[in-house]
């Protein structure tokens, strides 16, 4: 059985993150361009990416609460951090053993990737868009796409997987406690294969892996689909924008 959940994982995180970011950069640009306030921009940032924050920050604190890990404050007010980039919200934690600082840093995709399940295959039926994708049959994803405004509340589900999609990556923070946690993942496995069990876990463990990836990247899939979606109207945009007030954001 080839294992492409892997590969599928790659081709649909790396461009999520990219697009993530250089669709941040190109709203924010716009808040500044129309406001010429630095405050505001943010301000209206922040209300546009609220229920993603606030499921983001939630996830970490009620993970942490599961694990009985002592938290602290508790913010959702943005601010600008002194290297330049944006904190929309945060929660304090102690710090614990490698297993629940990963558990509780991992919180936010798995929250928002079970709502972008949700919203996305459930109420907007959009995994049949990404089989329709995966043979290529570009005359049926159009009109597959031309149906979607039909979905009952689709702008509202789109917006809300928009939001959710958008700030459910773990920050650098968050991903703290991955590298010992990998390290020690990567020892027990070469020990098992040491050990002679390669063999049994290709056979029984490897197609439950693949299986579990390609629905991680079914979900990445979804997420960038709307980044891809939106940010080429968010460019057009920006540049009216600069172009009329001959001011521009770099």
């Amino acid at each position: 059985m080839p294992f492409t959940g892997l590969f599928w994982l790659f081709v649909t995180l790396m461009p999520l993150v990219f697009l993530q970011r250089l669709l941040h950069r190109e709203v924010q640009a716009v808040f500044l361009i129309l406001t010429r306030n630095r405050q505001l921009a943010l301000g209206l940032f922040s209300i546009l990416f609220f229920p993603g924050v606030f499921l983001h920050e939630l996830s970490h604190f009620l993970m942490a609460k599961l694990l009985r890990v002592r938290t602290g404050k508790f913010s959702l007010i943005p601010a600008a951090l002194p290297d330049g980039r944006l904190q929309l919200g945060y929660v304090e934690t102690a710090r614990a053993d490698i297993i629940r600082d990963s558990l509780i840093g991992i919180a936010p995709l798995i929250a928002g990737s079970l709502f972008v399940a949700y919203a996305g295959i459930i109420r907007m039926q959009l995994n049949s868009l990404w089989t329709v994708v995966a043979y290529g049959n570009m005359e049926l994803l159009l009109a597959g796409l031309r149906l979607l405004p039909g979905v009952p509340d689709f702008y509202l589900w789109f917006y809300l997987v928009f939001a959710v999609s958008s700030t459910m990556l773990p920050s650098e923070s968050d991903r703290r406690a991955w590298l010992p946690l990998g390290l020690w993942a990567l020892m027990l496995v070469a020990l098992a294969l040491f050990s002679g069990a390669g063999m049994w876990m290709l056979q029984n463990l490897a197609p439950s892996l693949n299986s579990f990836l390609n629905i991680i990247a079914l979900l990445f899939g979804l997420s960038l689909f709307f980044h891809v979606i939106l940010l080429l109207p968010i460019m057009a945009v920006h540049r009216i924008a600069a172009r009329v007030t001959g001011l521009d954001v770099k």
